[in-house]
């Protein structure tokens, strides 16, 4: 019997697969060995292309090497695979996984013999891997990340302009504090996540990669060569994979690039993390109502429950996001001299993370399509809370010259409830110009929003 995604060891693989899906052409062990490919195939054609090498590839066997990462597919994973661990087409088992794709590329050349020293010349399996893991990483975020942290950004801004001026009761320490729009509090959100996605996009663009060589200092290729500029032909050939080049270097490419990007990640999942806290206390005190499908169960013992599930699996997959991102950063930015290879398992790991931030991001779309504003009882708490008002009337009376203004309010409010009757009478008693008696009297809770519906318009 075939076992599918139900006996996966991961729910990565499992229960969440149809939402990790997008990632597996940036993520899995094929998508790495296609990757490797693609460096060695670009490399050997680089190095045909310099006068200094006898190598000579026509344009029908560089168009057959292209192919062989371009149209990558499972039967060529399991030939990689299979050189790596029990041997291939003459080939014993090289119990190494880059060795393994010299040897791959190897087999397709049309003169083995002649062109198949030149594969892998002159360099050390981390030239392969540190520039094959960042033409992964790089797509797998501005193809999947960014898309869905956008999409999630600009629901926020569209809600927050459809609801820029529905009055809400604003609660500073869980406490009643002033009231606030619902539509300014998702701006909030939406500004925040536009400024972090940048800064993720940034730090993407700015990865970098190495082609040095053992120690980083060109040894092997100055040897062979001493006549060609090797700096300048790593620069160009980094560069030609659409990465910024990392001229200094051990046999390890620092990976400070790499931390970087997860920190900007992070950073993302934070902003969602709280968004997250937000609307599931949102929901429990009744501000925001969920959509129900008739067929959903949403507790296996209380039938008229309807749970805010989406934004509690976006905060548990973000949650764990996090520890893993802050554990690949720490880890990868460090190296036992010029190399060691605990990295090298670690960094088989930098899908998973982003897995889980795919399926927070998807599950938090999910709770945000799921869920609208209660207006009848964001008025009702407003209503039932009129000392939030009692921070304009201390303000006003301030601006009219009252010295004893804030110790007034808080002898009216604090530790009991005061309603809209006591502060009129408050008002009624004061020593104040008609004027400034009306504009207290026109105070409500529902009015004192201040700027919150055009501090929405200042979106992007």
């Amino acid at each position: 019997m075939t076992r599918g995604p139900l006996y996966a060891v991961s729910p990565l693989d499992g229960r969440y697969a149809r939402y990790t899906e997008p990632l597996t052409d940036y993520a899995s062990e094929a998508a790495l060995m296609r990757a490797r490919v693609e460096v060695e195939v670009e490399y050997l054609l680089a190095l045909a292309d310099l006068d200094a090498t006898p190598l000579a590839l026509d344009s029908g066997t560089r168009s057959e090497l292209r192919g062989l990462y371009r149209s990558f597919d499972a039967d060529d994973a399991d030939v990689v695979k299979r050189l790596e661990t029990e041997g291939y087409g003459g080939y014993a088992a090289t119990n190494h996984d880059v060795k393994a794709v010299e040897y791959f590329i190897r087999l397709h050349l049309p003169d083995e013999d002649a062109q198949g020293p030149w594969v892998h010349f002159g360099l050390t399996s981390e030239d392969v891997n540190n520039l094959a893991h960042r033409l992964l990483l790089k797509p797998a975020v501005t193809d999947v990340l960014v898309p869905a942290i956008r999409e999630l950004r600009d629901d926020l801004a569209d809600d927050a302009r459809q609801h820029r001026d529905r009055p809400m009761l604003a609660r500073t320490h869980g406490q009643p504090a002033t009231p606030t729009t619902y539509g300014k509090e998702l701006a909030v959100y939406a500004a925040r996540l536009g400024r972090t996605l940048g800064r993720l996009e940034a730090e993407t663009a700015a990865l970098s990669g190495k082609l040095a060589g053992a120690s980083g200092t060109y040894a092997a290729h100055r040897a062979a060569y001493p006549d060609v500029d090797w700096r300048a032909f790593s620069e160009s050939f980094v560069e030609s994979l659409d990465l910024e080049h990392a001229g200094l270097s051990t046999q390890v490419n620092p990976c400070d690039d790499l931390a970087a990007v997860f920190d900007a990640l992070r950073g993302v999942n934070n902003v969602l993390r709280d968004l997250d806290l937000d609307m599931w206390l949102y929901v429990s005190d009744r501000y925001l109502g969920q959509e129900a499908a008739a067929s959903e169960t949403g507790s296996s013992t209380m039938p008229h429950k309807v749970n805010p599930i989406d934004f509690e699996n976006s905060e548990g997959n973000l949650t764990k996001a996090n520890a893993d991102l802050t554990f690949l950063a720490d880890y990868v930015t460090t190296s036992r001299l010029q190399r060691d290879l605990s990295d090298s398992t670690v960094k088989r790991n930098v899908g998973a993370a982003l897995s889980h931030c795919l399926i927070g991001y998807r599950k938090a779309a999910a709770g945000l399509e799921k869920v609208t504003p209660n207006e009848a009882v964001m008025r009702e708490d407003l209503e039932a809370n009129p000392e939030v008002i009692g921070e304009a009337v201390q303000t006003i009376l301030r601006r009219e010259g009252d010295t004893d203004a804030y110790e007034r309010i808080k002898d009216l409010t604090r530790g009991q409830r005061a309603t809209l009757s006591d502060f009129r009478a408050l008002f009624d008693e004061l020593d104040v110009d008609e004027s400034v008696r009306e504009e207290l009297h026109a105070l409500t809770p529902a009015g004192y929003t201040g700027f919150g519906g055009e501090l929405v318009d200042e979106l992007k």
